[in-house]
C-alpha cells in the first residue's frame, strides 16, 4: 500500500511539432529492443548499482537502483540529504520505428519523522534536444511507507525522437530530504533502492511509425 501517490500531467511540446491530434500510437514493434547504459553518473547510483531492462512486449523499460538513498537528520552529514543519478541510454529501435516517452512511474520507500520533509524531481530528454520540465513531488512526514509518484504526457504533446536519427536518451532524477523541525535524533529518508525489481522505476513507450 503506497501511503504518499502523486500524479501529474506533463503538458509541454520539447523536442519536435506536435503530431496531428487524429494520430494515435502505434502498436509496439515486435522486434527485439536493447537499451544500452553509456554512462551512469551522480550520487545516487554509483557505477554498478544501477540496472535497466526492458519489458518483454517492448512496452516499457525498467531502472533498478541498489544504491539511492537521501537522509537527514540524526547526526547524518548534510552532503547525503540530496542525492542525484544521471543516466545517458542508447535506445536501439527497429527499424521503421521511433517513440517518446509517455508515462513515468516511480517507486520507492520513505521514513520521514515528524516536520521532516522530501522531494523527489526528475526529467528525461534526447541528447541535443530541449530538456524537459522537471516533474517535482512532495512528501511530508510523518511518514514510514512505500511510495510511488507518477507523471503522465498526454498524446497530444508526446515529443518523439526524430524519424531516422539516433540520439541517447537522458535520465535524471534527485532526491532530497529536509529534517526541519523533526527530532534532531532521528533520521529521516527517501530511497529508490531495492534488492529486486518490486521498486524500479518504469518508463513506458508510445511507438510512432516512421513514413
Amino acid at each position: 500500500m503506497f501511503n504518499a501517490m502523486a500524479i501529474g500531467s506533463l503538458a509541454l511540446s520539447l523536442f519536435v511539432p506536435l503530431p496531428d491530434a487524429t494520430e494515435t500510437p502505434a502498436a509496439p514493434p515486435t522486434d527485439k529492443i536493447v537499451i544500452e547504459l553509456v554512462t551512469v553518473n551522480g550520487s545516487g547510483c554509483r557505477e554498478g548499482t544501477a540496472k535497466v531492462a526492458v519489458n518483454l512486449d517492448n512496452t516499457a523499460f525498467t531502472v533498478t537502483y541498489s544504491d539511492f538513498l537521501a537522509q537527514a537528520g540524526g547526526g547524518v552529514n548534510s552532503v547525503e540529504s540530496r542525492k542525484n543519478c544521471q543516466l545517458n541510454l542508447r535506445v536501439h529501435v527497429p527499424s521503421g520505428f521511433t517513440y517518446a516517452i509517455s508515462q513515468t512511474d516511480y517507486r520507492g520507500y520513505g521514513f520521514l519523522a515528524k516536520g521532516a520533509s522530501g522531494i523527489q524531481r526528475a526529467n528525461y530528454y534526447f541528447g541535443g534536444l530541449s530538456q524537459t520540465a522537471y516533474s517535482v513531488h512532495p512528501f511530508k512526514g510523518p511518514m514510514d511507507d512505500d511510495w510511488q509518484t507518477t507523471d503522465i504526457v498526454d498524446y497530444p504533446a508526446l515529443s518523439y525522437l526524430p524519424c531516422g536519427e539516433q540520439r541517447n536518451l537522458n535520465i535524471n532524477t534527485e532526491l532530497r530530504v529536509s529534517a526541519g523541525t523533526s527530532d534532531p535524533s532521528v533520521t529521516s529518508f527517501l530511497t529508490m533502492d531495492s534488492t529486486d525489481t518490486s521498486l524500479s522505476s518504469t518508463y513506458h513507450f508510445a511507438w510512432k511509425e516512421c513514413k
